[in-house]
């Protein structure tokens, strides 16, 4: 492992991340037509929110909650729980003391939670719950399990701590595919020097992962179309809550995109569940590009972008340990 190489990568991905999200905060919800007759050239304020410019939303928080977790107790379920229930109820983690935009299907899970249900079960299990509340805060546990372990693909170690980290909140098999399927690309594009390559490559290992785990066999075919991620053109590329079209949206973002800029601004102008297909696409954007890359005008505005820094710089600490 290059670990320079690394560190920049953990810092890109979650101030990438973090950027993208406060991006997308004031188009949420506005369609594609909409943003094609006026589209998010930079960071606005206002919105269906109401926010100050640079605001990020419950991606971020749950995010940032995730990694303080990590650094200060590795993988732990429970304690991963306990701070998203900090972030809910006292506004933890916030851009500015206020929580808001909460998915339905993470709230209730933190209530369960609350309630006393262990971590692993809080998840709910419907299918109409398979939104991407999982996927949007996993790049962090991504980069500790390539840190820690130094997978360069999906195994099954890494796959049971990727499965266990959506099932706190959303337990179908086709959020914890989705989950996997993003790790398997991520590990791939943290020891490649092509992106097409790598993105294909790693959707590829992933299917190649689960073709023969029967608890996921009537959710695989779900993904296999993910394979021909370069003959999507824009109309077929879907932007909504929905775990597989934020997965769909984020990766088709990169494939086509030659900046962090380019890409960011291709997933917010893709119209619907704006902050968190931005924000997952801004990691991986963030983690390939580098932080360089990202517009300094936005880092200035973005809330507590230099705290979020810090932070990112002891999570790779934390990443690294022993190594």
């Amino acid at each position: 492992m290059n670990i320079e190489c690394f560190k920049k990568q953990v810092i890109g991905g979650i101030q990438g991340s973090v950027i993208g999200d406060a991006l997308g905060v004031p188009a949420e919800f506005m369609s594609r037509d909409e943003l094609r007759n006026n589209p998010i050239k930079g960071m606005k304020s206002g919105g269906a929110h109401d926010q100050p410019i640079g605001t990020w939303s419950d991606d971020t928080s749950m995010t940032l909650c995730t990694i303080d977790s990590l650094i200060e107790n590795g993988v732990d379920y429970d304690d991963q729980m306990t701070r998203f229930a900090d972030w809910l109820w006292s506004a933890i983690n916030t851009a500015n003391n206020e929580v808001f935009d909460v998915g339905g299907t993470t709230k209730q899970s933190i209530f369960r939670f609350v309630k006393g249900t262990p971590a692993l079960e809080c998840g709910e299990l419907a299918e109409y719950t398979c939104g991407n509340g999982s996927l949007m805060r996993l790049f962090p546990t991504a980069m500790y399990i390539i840190g820690q372990y130094e997978n360069d693909s999906i195994d099954d170690r890494s796959a049971q701590i990727i499965h266990n980290t959506s099932k706190c909140t959303h337990q179908h098999p086709i959020c914890q595919m989705a989950c996997g399927i993003f790790f398997s690309v991520i590990a791939s594009l943290s020891n490649s020097v092509d992106l097409h390559n790598a993105i294909k490559n790693g959707i590829s290992s992933g299917l190649k992962y689960y073709k023969d785990k029967t608890e996921f066999s009537d959710v695989y075919d779900t993904f296999t179309f993910l394979m021909n991620i370069e003959k999507w053109s824009e109309d077929e590329v879907n932007s909504s809550g929905y775990v597989v079209d934020t997965l769909q949206a984020a990766l088709w973002c990169l494939y086509n995109s030659l900046s962090y800029k380019e890409c960011v601004l291709k997933a917010v102008n893709l119209g619907d569940d704006t902050d968190t297909t931005a924000a997952v696409a801004g990691a991986i954007a963030g983690m390939w590009f580098g932080e360089e890359q990202i517009p300094v005008c936005w880092q200035g505005v973005t809330a507590k972008y230099g705290e979020i820094r810090e932070l990112s710089k002891r999570f790779c600490r934390a990443c690294l340990e022993n190594k």
